[in-house]
């Protein structure tokens, strides 16, 4: 038999998805993201690169789809939100929620991650100057 949620944690999770819904990523929100990277550890070089495909996405220098832009931002919001499912203040717990939800858009992201990537490795040699020839 399910046990049904308690009503606190409703409003907790109906809270959060108010917020979600209706926020709009900023420059300011994306820096604050880059600045509690450090906090995932492991995975704050994977965090980062995340903020880099919203960012390059939203000036226009690379294309995605909406949900995976989508799955990029909420994952951006939540890790720079106050709202938790557990508050970041709380030792360790804290960011292990943050660490969970940036695990899973990497493991849902994977084939755009790769795709990014080659894109960035692209602009970098297309930038290199080309040798002379003899």
């Amino acid at each position: 038999m399910l046990k049904l949620m308690k009503p606190r944690y409703i409003v907790k999770a109906l809270a959060l998805y108010k917020v979600y819904k209706s926020y709009r990523l900023s420059n300011k929100d994306l820096q604050k993201a880059d600045s509690l990277s450090a906090n995932l550890k492991a995975h704050a070089d994977d965090f980062k690169l995340l903020i880099s495909m919203a960012n390059d996405t939203v000036k226009g220098r690379f294309t995605m789809n909406k949900w995976n832009l989508s799955i990029i931002v909420g994952t951006i919001v939540y890790v720079i939100s106050p709202l938790d499912a557990v508050p970041d203040i709380v030792p360790v717990l804290g960011w292990l929620d943050d660490v969970t939800i940036v695990t899973y858009a990497l493991t849902k992201l994977q084939k755009e991650i790769e795709r990014y990537r080659n894109h960035v490795k692209q602009e970098v040699e297309s930038k290199l100057p080309v040798p002379a020839s003899r």
